[in-house]
């Protein structure tokens, strides 16, 4: 019997490693096409995407961190509010299982039996899968999300900052942009591969959104930008 393949256990790390490539060759390709639009000179453009890089991951790593150990505490409280109801109400809370079975399809009698078996089981661990929505594979990560997170960051970052080093100093522009494209679309493709979703749909989304980004930023450079010699 063929094994079915599942990809929501990859939610959490592949959430914030794509999140994580994506915004380090977007954030860093449109901080290089700004000042590359403002400036004639390389040493500028290759400060400013090492500098982005830079800020990039640590600040993706500290608000992933943050943000996910938010969610850690979350839920944290609830499992400890379950734990005490449980002692307290023991009655209460095994017919308020059985209720969410029977609002899932079973009959009276069958939830009630088996709310009875799973809180003989594990009490907690049946309340907190299917009246809180905790389980192994949602439940939060903060530093698992930080590292992934920091780590996809600085892979999607230097690839722009390579382009600002070698890229032709008046085709800059136009350089970070043709890459950063291609880098969006491969990062998309292993994305959409690594979580089973439609690959077109992944490629064209995060294309349309990166080039609006890098133009709305060569436009700022463009404007407000001051020539250097």
């Amino acid at each position: 019997m063929e094994i079915e393949e599942h990809y929501t256990n990859r939610s959490g790390w592949l959430r914030a490693a794509v999140l994580g490539a994506n915004d380090g060759i977007l954030s860093t390709t449109s901080l290089a096409i700004g000042i590359a639009a403002a400036s004639t000179t390389r040493e500028p453009i290759v400060l400013a995407a090492l500098a982005g890089l830079v800020a990039g991951a640590l600040s993706m790593a500290a608000g992933e961190y943050v943000s996910v150990s938010s969610q850690s505490d979350i839920e944290v409280a609830d499992l400890t509010r379950e734990k005490s109801e449980l002692e307290n109400t023991p009655d209460l809370e095994l017919r308020e299982l059985a209720n969410i079975y029977q609002h899932r399809g079973l009959d009276e009698n069958l939830a009630m039996q088996v709310a009875i078996q799973l809180t003989a089981h594990d009490a907690l661990g049946a309340h907190a899968k299917d009246e809180l929505g905790i389980n192994e594979i949602t439940q939060a990560k903060p530093m698992q999300a930080a590292l992934a997170s920091a780590a996809s960051f600085t892979i999607g970052g230097l690839l722009p900052l390579l382009v600002s080093m070698f890229a032709p100093i008046k085709l800059m522009v136009i350089y970070q942009y043709g890459f950063s494209i291609l880098f969006l679309a491969l990062s998309a493709l292993v994305a959409a591969k690594a979580g089973g979703s439609n690959r077109g749909k992944a490629v064209l989304r995060i294309c349309f959104w990166g080039t609006v980004a890098m133009f709305m930023t060569a436009l700022v450079g463009y404007v407000f930008g001051v020539k250097t010699a």
